[in-house]
């Protein structure tokens, strides 16, 4: 063989056969991987194995005589999720007004805290004086510890020492005898009116930062052509934070129609039935009554209906978008 031909075969071709054959591995590869492995063990741990285990419990007739060793409970199949969706039992009754008591504690909660929300935004994005300490007090509600400010509430609404009254009765001289505020049919106000005071800075919060990725000049143009604030706010506020809109409100729903931590810290171990929310009502159901299996079957019908909502909103949107 030649020199030529030796020089030949082993010319660009083949260095570049050997290159695709085994191509070296780029050096720290493996620190990303590193740097998600804790937040997918921790999610795995805290929200997939928990979630697993309620759905296999929702199974199981799950009471008080298996707690110790919950895994020899009875296989019963879809007998739990019959009895929670039987409306003509008593079961399926109380869920049924409870489902009923948050859908509509979730409305008014997430409507007046998004309405409260923009207002504040809207007025603090002009420049004046004093502006920076509204804003910090706006955001103490969000800031503060959630059972420190619930806590609070609850003495505010005690009928005899509270503040509420104090300030209604004694300060103001208001006719009438004091009102329970924590029982009776005043329960759903008073629970609505601490879940409004804890979320709107949230939604204040969120929109005050959208609003600052609207330019200054689409305002001064529409003041130029004679636009109203009003006008201003509707044809150009609004459709510029739609995208921070969709996100926000789909979560202040489903943080709402989850909150537990409000009415067991404003209500105690026992809720009026004004104040029967769905996420107090499923661990009365699990913890007073002793059935977890139910009380899971229950958690899972949540679950699924929590996703259906947001599927359907997200598709709905998504389908505004692409039309508009």
């Amino acid at each position: 063989m030649s020199a030529s031909t030796a020089v030949k075969n082993t010319g660009p071709a083949a260095g570049a056969t050997g290159r695709k054959a085994r191509k070296p591995r780029r050096q720290g590869w493996w620190l990303p991987y590193a740097l998600l492995a804790p937040a997918v063990i921790f999610e795995l741990f805290v929200h997939v194995v928990p979630m697993v285990t309620g759905i296999w419990m929702s199974f199981l007739k799950l009471t008080k005589m298996f707690i110790s060793n919950w895994g020899n409970a009875p296989f019963v199949g879809l007998k739990n999720y019959q009895v929670a969706l039987d409306f003509d039992s008593a079961v399926g009754m109380g869920l049924l007004k409870s489902f009923g008591i948050t859908i509509a504690f979730t409305l008014l909660v997430v409507g007046i805290s998004w309405g409260l929300g923009m207002a504040a935004a809207v007025a603090l994005q002009k420049t004046f004086k004093g502006r920076a300490i509204f804003r910090t007090l706006f955001l103490i509600p969000y800031a503060l510890p959630m059972y420190a400010g619930v806590i609070a509430w609850k003495f505010m609404l005690q009928k005899d020492n509270g503040a509420l009254n104090h300030l209604i009765f004694d300060n103001l001289g208001l006719p009438g005898d004091k009102p329970f505020w924590l029982i009776g049919d005043n329960a759903f106000i008073s629970v609505v009116i601490v879940a409004i005071w804890r979320l709107w800075p949230f939604a204040f919060l969120m929109l005050m930062a959208g609003l600052q990725s609207i330019p200054t000049d689409v305002y001064e143009a529409a003041s130029v052509d004679g636009a109203k604030p009003l006008r201003q706010w509707w044809n150009i506020t609004l459709p510029m934070l739609r995208p921070v809109n969709i996100s926000l409100v789909l979560v202040m729903f489903l943080w709402t129609f989850n909150d537990f931590n409000t009415p067991f810290v404003l209500f105690g171990g026992s809720q009026p039935p004004a104040g029967d929310l769905i996420s107090f009502h499923i661990y009365n159901a699990s913890f007073l009554t002793w059935n977890f299996g139910s009380g899971a079957a229950m958690s899972v019908l949540l679950l699924l209906f929590l996703m259906v909502v947001s599927g359907i909103y997200v598709l709905f949107m998504n389908r505004r978008k692409d039309n508009a």
